[in-house]
């Protein structure tokens, strides 16, 4: 069976630490830093600052079944609702969880910070005391003279220092603090922990940058209990002021948010405002979390589709108190034993709690929500997606991730290089792999809100057609799938509707105004027409009233094979009063339809296998030529089993013999790259194909390589190899005792999505 990029174990870094005594061990030796994990690039129009309204913000807490249990080859949970999300957190129940590597870029590509977990529980006792004295020696020390003066808890910032080292070398952004036992120290050890987590703090913003998280997990008070408050109060407030945040327990009566807010208000400003003490971080009711368990166990509301009254009573976008949701897996996880569970009825139920229901023809079924002794009598409306609750946000401004998606959620069925399709999983399950996570388009669920286009005037007399989407795992660009859209009209007796031009948004985007951007997209047609359809590509400011300069490019409606056509423009936003951080757009088609009978129905299926945004690079900028440079294996168990690497570079054209009439000569003697912006081609990932042959017989060729798998960063990270087992490698390329060589081709998809040419790639020999 092909792979999809494990590495052996011996080649991970640690997943996690059970302990800190495995932290310690850890340090102990050289570790290098996963420079090949997407960095972190804030979003540039956050809800803030799009809006002049206090809006809480939205963090969600992903519990999964324990954590790690992401399988290559079967389907398994992915979230894909980013744009809603601020702070995502990946939890287990080990002492440090370390999000994967795959996770982290994922939330990285959509502007979201990517935290880990420092949790205490059971039998943690004992290291929540080392953590705050560090590491102890081995050999016999002791102080150099007795002191007559009492000294509490001795603190030591070791762990903080090895947290926060850890964060900046795998690329997240902070860590949930989640201390579940008592601390038997009582009132000495909690003020001590509450002044170690600033030493965390201040170590996270040196080593990973100012946009460090640190949130507490309402648990132990001041006293050292272990008693959930469910809100903010005295016996929390400590912890909060020396967090980024807090994250307060589920179980909370319905006035207790109204309870947190008032009680925030009531707090000196020098607690939380710099303006009022230098020496402090500001702090709103943003930076207040109120926990809502989605499967239920005492939350308001009992969880599920349920949970939206809980969402009622925070009140986000009016009281500005922000949300942690927790387990929000729940969807799949109490879906997937039923019989007639698939990954498309997965989507559909996770598609109508986040977003909504297409029609009224989808029902939701709203779990009962007994009240708890005491709590005040409440009512709720009909059901409400967690969509209305939170104002979406588009990725990070294009000018620092370029914006790239084939519109797939992090698993698939098959896979498909070019319109090729490359790989099929075998027995027709799934594969999972959230490293190839894209944007599914963040304005098309739950359904597109399709409008007249603005160029051509609306034909009076005429309706819009309507248009569903799905996620269609059948065919792909590249990648597992695409973005099926099925435009259809009943007909219409109006002589205007002849002609009909309809624009349909897909993705927001930041841009920068008055800088050129290139946009590509590609697409098809699934099906015979009897009416004529021409497609477009359309960008559309959406906080302003700015106007665009647009130009098709040579490569604009172009066939690319196996049925696919690419659209590919380029484009200016014009607006001289234009904010620094960017503004608003949104990327979509325009579909003009030509019917001669418009009284007959009609039905347009479009699959959208891929959309690309990046700033356009200058015109006298010599074009380069990414490469795969070398790829190498390293032999473990077997002649077929081992580890490939490579390495990329870049080539630039052949330079012209410069004419240097002085030394004092004002111009370069060339065109020199852009030190502003990213030029050099990076890759996503790769494609590796093999194949068997006899040197003495044949010459092989890359086009008759058969497909094996893709790279991923897996649990240890590596992005530039691949794990090779014989016993995975398919019947033809093992060669079953002939003579001769396996090789292995890596073939290189850069972060615009463009496939490697062959001439690009290199390939190994296996003896």
């Amino acid at each position: 069976m092909p792979l999809l990029g494990t590495v052996l174990p011996e080649q991970l870094e640690p997943a996690y630490f059970k302990s800190l005594e495995e932290l310690d061990e850890w340090s102990s030796s050289p570790h290098s830093t996963y420079d090949t994990v997407l960095p972190y690039k804030p979003r540039s129009l956050t809800v803030s600052s799009q809006t002049s309204e206090l809006h809480g913000k939205l963090l969600v807490c992903h519990d999964y079944k324990g954590g790690y249990t992401e399988s290559p080859h079967s389907f398994a949970y992915t979230f894909n609702f980013w744009s809603l999300c601020d702070t995502f957190v990946y939890f287990s129940h080990y002492r440090v969880t370390i999000p994967p590597p795959g996770w982290i870029s994922a939330a990285h590509r959509q502007g979201v910070k990517m935290l880990g977990t420092l949790i205490f529980e059971g039998d943690g006792e004992q290291d929540c005391l080392r953590l705050l004295v560090g590491r102890l020696p081995k050999s016999k020390t002791g102080p150099a003279a007795r002191t007559s003066t009492s000294t509490s808890l001795p603190l030591s910032p070791h762990y903080a220092r090895l947290l926060a080292d850890l964060a900046k070398k795998r690329g997240f952004d902070g860590y949930l603090l989640n201390f579940e036992c008592p601390l038997r120290g009582g009132i000495e050890q909690t003020r001590a922990l509450a002044a170690w987590i600033t030493i965390l703090r201040r170590e996270l913003v040196e080593g990973v940058g100012k946009y460090a998280e640190v949130v507490w997990y309402d648990s132990v008070v001041i006293t050292g209990q272990l008693a959930w408050q469910d809100r903010l109060n005295n016996y929390n407030l400590p912890f909060f002021l020396s967090s980024s945040s807090i994250f307060t327990n589920y179980t909370w009566r319905n006035n207790y948010p109204s309870l947190t807010a008032q009680y925030f208000l009531t707090l000196d400003p020098s607690l939380v405002s710099n303006e009022s003490n230098v020496q402090v971080s500001t702090k709103s009711l943003q930076d207040i979390y109120v926990g809502i368990d989605i499967w239920g166990r005492g939350s308001h509301g009992n969880g599920g589709f349920g949970a939206y009254k809980a969402l009622s009573h925070i009140e986000p976008s009016s009281l500005g108190l922000s949300v942690a949701i927790f387990g929000q897996a729940w969807s799949w996880e109490s879906e997937q034993d039923k019989p007639s569970f698939t990954w498309e009825s997965w989507w559909d139920y996770d598609r109508k709690l986040w977003a909504g229901v297409i029609d009224d023809n989808e029902t939701v079924q709203i779990p009962d929500c007994p009240m708890k002794k005491g709590e005040e009598a409440c009512t709720h409306g009909a059901f409400v997606p967690f969509k209305e609750f939170f104002k979406a946000q588009p990725p990070p401004n294009v000018d620092h991730i370029p914006f790239h998606t084939t519109f797939c959620p992090g698993a698939g069925r098959k896979w498909f290089v070019n319109g090729k399709e490359v790989f099929v999983q075998a027995g027709g399950g799934g594969w999972t792999d959230v490293d190839k996570q894209t944007s599914l388009g963040d304005l098309v669920w739950p359904k597109p809100e399709i409008t007249w286009d603005a160029q051509a005037d609306p034909p009076e007399g005429v309706s819009l057609p309507s248009v569903l989407a799905k996620v269609d795992m059948r065919d792909a660009w590249n990648g597992g799938s695409s973005l099926r859209m099925v435009m259809s009209d009943p007909g219409s007796q109006s002589e205007n509707a002849v002609f009909r031009c309809v624009r349909v948004p897909i993705q927001s985007l930041t841009v920068t105004a008055n800088m050129e951007y290139e946009a590509t997209a590609i697409y098809k047609v699934d099906k015979e027409l009897s009416f004529d359809v021409d497609a477009s590509l359309s960008v559309k400011a959406l906080s302003s009233k700015s106007t665009f300069q647009i130009t098709p490019t040579s490569e604009n409606d172009s066939h690319v094979g196996n049925g696919w056509m690419k659209l590919a423009i380029q484009f200016t936003l014009l607006d001289a009063d234009a904010p620094s951080e960017g503004m608003l757009i949104s990327l979509g088609f325009t579909l003009a339809i030509v019917t001669e009978d418009p009284s007959q129905p009609f039905e347009l299926p479009i699959l959208l296998g891929q959309l690309n945004v990046h700033p356009s690079y200058p015109i006298n900028i010599p074009k380069h030529t990414p490469m795969i440079l070398w790829v190498d294996f390293s032999r473990s168990t077997s002649e077929l089993s081992g580890i490939i690497s490579y390495e990329t570079a870049t080539s630039l054209p052949l330079p012209v013999q410069p004419s240097i009439a002085s030394s004092e000569d004002p111009v370069p003697a060339w065109v020199t790259q852009p030190t502003s912006m990213q030029w050099f081609t990076r890759l996503m990932y790769a494609n590796i194909y093999a194949q068997w042959f006899d040197p003495l017989v044949s010459t092989p060729l890359p086009s008759d390589a058969v497909w094996i798998g893709t790279t991923k960063y897996g649990l240890g990270g590596r992005k530039n190899v691949f794990d090779v087992q014989r016993e995975n490698l398919p019947p033809s390329v093992q060669g079953h005792g002939r003579k001769g060589r396996v090789r292995v081709y890596v073939q290189g998809v850069s972060e615009t999505g463009e496939v490697m040419k062959w001439e690009q790639c290199a390939y190994v020999d296996i003896e």
